[in-house]
């Protein structure tokens, strides 16, 4: 194959790859939540418990 097939098949395969990112970016968007996951909150219990001041959702709650 020539210097400009392997040019080709690799933009093609970029293209075939960056459409199926846009493709499952747009349906994971697009897809609910689960029944019972809407508004899920902290356990005060269990993150007491819990010294890492670094959690996601430690800081979550302090904003609120």
């Amino acid at each position: 194959m020539s210097s400009v097939g392997y040019l080709i098949l690799a933009i093609a395969i970029l293209v075939i790859l960056l459409a199926t990112f846009i493709i499952s970016f747009v349906a994971y968007r697009r897809t609910p939540l689960p029944k019972g996951c809407e508004h899920l909150k902290m356990d005060d219990q269990k993150c007491s418990s819990c010294g890492h001041s670094e959690c996601s959702f430690y800081k979550g709650e302090e904003k609120e």
